[in-house]
């Protein structure tokens, strides 16, 4: 795995290694199943502290890319469901988001009645 860190670029280093590892999994680099290095590992690699990477593999695993567990560490293993759930989700939020500002209500106010929202379903 060839990662290449910006450090002048005004992009976070954590962002720059998922744009990296998500543009090699699309090109095939990286595929189903594929184990990524240790954090430590990376971290030593590259140059970046080790939370940086951790950070990087978390956002990847939250959005459907990667596993990560302390037996296998971090594995390609794309959710294509959740990222299809995501994509719908984003598509829907930005006409209700923009329909609200139009309506002049406040990013507090939707912020609130989200968090309202998604209360009624952890009862």
């Amino acid at each position: 795995m060839f990662i290449q860190i910006d450090l002048e670029s005004g992009e976070a280093i954590y962002r720059q290694l998922c744009r990296q590892i998500i543009l090699q999994i699309a090109s095939d680099v990286l595929r189903e199943g594929d184990s990524l290095p240790s954090v430590r590992d990376l971290a030593d690699e590259i140059g970046i502290n080790m939370h940086t990477v951790n950070k990087a593999y978390a956002i990847l695993r939250e959005e459907g890319f990667l596993t990560v567990d302390r037996r296998n560490g971090a594995v390609v293993d794309i959710d294509y469901e959740k990222i299809h759930a995501e994509e719908e989700l984003k598509d829907t939020l930005k006409l209700a988001l923009a329909k609200a500002r139009c309506r002049r209500v406040s990013k507090e106010e939707i912020h609130r009645l989200l968090d309202d929202l998604y209360e009624e379903y952890d009862k």
